[in-house]
């Protein structure tokens, strides 16, 4: 479901554990994130975006325009 999650995070060079330790979360806590089986809390989407430096619709999938306003 959040496929673009794993992609940010691939074009990084970064493992599940980095952006989970970044989060203040667990491994798996994060994994479930990125293959849809928990919903992101608003607090996190927040957190990623500001991370990779993209906006929250880009994030959800619901543009391919990364850029922020």
């Amino acid at each position: 479901m959040y496929k673009r999650l794993r992609d940010l995070r691939e074009d990084k060079d970064l493992n599940q554990t980095q952006v989970a330790k970044f989060l203040g979360m667990s491994q798996t806590g994060y994994s479930k994130y990125e293959t849809g089986e928990n919903d992101i809390p608003t607090s996190i989407l927040i957190k990623l975006a500001d991370f990779y430096d993209v906006s929250i619709d880009y994030l959800l999938e619901q543009t391919n325009n990364s850029k922020r306003r």
